[in-house]
């Protein structure tokens, strides 16, 4: 079939009631912005609907642009005609005969919106489904389980007749729901956990922490093009803060206070965050702590560790298997690029047998006896180099001195 027009689908965002209006105008400008390269076609806005009339652009050069926009539950190519019994009855005709195979069942189910429409929709169902099978002989009815579910949608402003509901990324409109910072790493988890807080609405930036020369160029390179990957589904860039963690790795790593190694570390990353999420006025803090998977995310260590930051701690993993993380790794596309052997920080200095179930007193007591802790924690802030990175990752270096920074 040749689509006249793409009907889109609200997802889950619509039951929020005197913020509806927000919702839908930012879903429209994303839609907008997203078909930026189709100028013919027209955009227009109904309750809970967005209608895309295509006035000859590619639907199939569309369709994947639509499906990675958030707050889309679904959408459909569809057939408009007149409201009139005849056309409706040609037009679901048509679709059907446009399948790309014939198929042996169908069924067909008819929504009045209209009111007015003489027939109603059983009686519709009837008289559509009869000029259907007049036309396609070999086909068959099947309610229950039908191969084709031919839908038409009767209108005030016209019908809608269609076969296909293709499924979108679902969730809320990018950035509706407030600002919150990624504790990025290179590994599987962190970007997963920044594509689903994304997904529920949340604008983000990405922190990603370093320890030069003990890390390495490619592993900076392969964070840049993590977050490149989680720019596409937001049409737009996403600030990566790269904070410098080596003297306090090196400090924590030479405190004798060998199996906090890893609690110390994060806490110490979790403070430096919190910082810089003050700063850039985000309201949440973003891990990819997954409950059991390493000693720093049994519930005892994210209870400890967790207790030094003030802002909510967001872990959308928090309760996945590893192989559901890395399916939506595969289906994200940063799967192949979380592989790659290039170290980042976490993996430094990682003592034998870490403790899984550290005391908090004990924590904040190792904390006070390592030197200059607070200044070094400052110094990491204050030195942060910020990357701006887009879908085609064109980045533009920024530092803490330039006035747009903070």
């Amino acid at each position: 079939m040749n689509p006249d027009m793409i009907l889109i689908r609200f997802g889950e965002f619509t039951i929020k009631g005197k913020n509806r209006e927000k919702f839908d105008k930012r879903m429209t400008e994303q839609v907008r912005k997203a078909l930026s390269a189709f100028p013919r076609a027209e955009i227009t806005r109904a309750y809970g609907r967005i209608y895309i009339v295509l006035n000859g652009e590619s639907y199939e050069e569309m369709a994947p642009k639509l499906k990675d926009i958030f707050g889309i539950a679904s959408f459909s190519p569809i057939r408009r005609s007149a409201s009139e019994l005849e056309a409706i009855r040609s037009a679901a005709l048509d679709v059907m005969r446009a399948l790309p195979k014939q198929p042996e069942t169908f069924k067909v189910s008819v929504r009045r919106v209209d009111k007015e429409f003489p027939h109603d929709s059983q009686e519709m169902n009837h008289l559509v489904g009869g000029h259907v099978l007049r036309g396609l002989p070999g086909l068959k009815v099947n309610v229950r389980e039908p191969e084709v579910e031919l839908r038409v949608e009767i209108q005030p402003e016209g019908t809608y007749v269609f076969s296909s509901v293709v499924t979108g990324a679902g969730g809320f409109p990018y950035g509706t729901n407030g600002k919150a910072l990624l504790l990025l790493s290179g590994g599987i988890d962190s970007p997963v956990a920044g594509y689903l807080a994304m997904r529920q609405g949340l604008e983000l930036e990405a922190v990603h922490y370093h320890s030069f020369p003990f890390t390495s160029e490619q592993a900076k390179e392969k964070v840049i093009e993590l977050v490149r990957r989680l720019s596409h589904y937001t049409g737009a860039s996403i600030k990566l803060h790269l904070v410098s963690f080596t003297d306090i790795q090196t400090a924590i790593a030479q405190s004798n206070h060998n199996s906090l190694i890893i609690t110390l570390m994060r806490r110490s990353m979790l403070r430096i965050a919190e910082r810089l999420a003050e700063r850039r006025e985000a309201l949440g803090l973003v891990t990819g702590d997954s409950l059991g998977q390493v000693a720093s995310q049994t519930l005892s260590s994210m209870n400890v560790i967790g207790r030094t930051a003030e802002l909510p701690l967001l872990r959308p993993l928090v309760t996945m298997d590893k192989n559901e993380i890395i399916r939506i790794a595969r289906t994200i596309g940063t799967y192949e690029t979380s592989i790659l052997p290039y170290e980042d920080c976490c993996t430094l200095f990682v003592p034998k047998n870490p403790t899984t179930n550290p005391n908090l007193a004990v924590v904040e007591k190792a904390e006070e006896s390592i030197a200059s802790l607070d200044a070094m924690i400052e110094q990491a802030v204050a030195t942060t180099e910020t990357l701006t990175i887009t879908p085609d990752w064109r980045t533009a270096v920024e530092t803490a001195g330039q006035d747009d920074w903070f």
